[in-house]
């Protein structure tokens, strides 16, 4: 089990997040720019070692009521992994003049792959259609197929 300091010496390598100490030492770290009314990222690291990560909008991660992950026991790759998905869930997204031009006003989905491609997932016309760059990959009839299909193809929701 990393420690308090180890923990710590971690997340403020984080430069998008902003440390406030709260009582009992414990320490939140909160995204400012969030795009969620969720700003704590950390919540109440602890000198003991036990804190809470956000991941209440991540699939891969067994979450409490609230939304939390326990770090006590992370390693230090685990705890990486889990802030960088964290915080690229709640960050506003970049978008491209090419992706603007596809999404527009309209709520999408980004999924990516261990390659680092990314897809965008949206609505359109009552079909669920798949873009790489400015190409339409694919099209389904429901969400459940277009997740499933991206799912088998090895991508995962960000």
């Amino acid at each position: 089990m990393l420690t308090f300091d180890e923990k710590l010496a971690i997340i403020e390598k984080f430069p998008e997040l902003e440390r406030k100490d709260v009582s009992l030492k414990r320490v939140n770290f909160q995204l400012i720019n969030s795009v969620s009314d969720k700003k704590n990222i950390v919540y109440h690291l602890h000198p003991n070692g036990n804190g809470f990560v956000y991941s209440g909008h991540l699939q891969d991660y067994t979450t409490d009521d609230k939304g939390m992950v326990n770090i006590r026991d992370y390693s230090e790759e685990e705890l990486n992994i889990l802030l960088q998905k964290a915080i690229q869930g709640l960050s506003p997204v970049q978008r491209s003049a090419e992706e603007q031009a596809i999404v527009g006003e309209q709520t999408e989905e980004r999924w990516v792959n261990e390659d680092k491609d990314h897809l965008i997932l949206i609505n359109e016309n009552d079909a669920w259609n798949i873009y790489y760059g400015l190409n339409l990959d694919e099209s389904f009839n429901t969400y459940g197929e277009a997740e499933d299909f991206l799912k088998e193809e090895g991508f995962q929701r960000v």
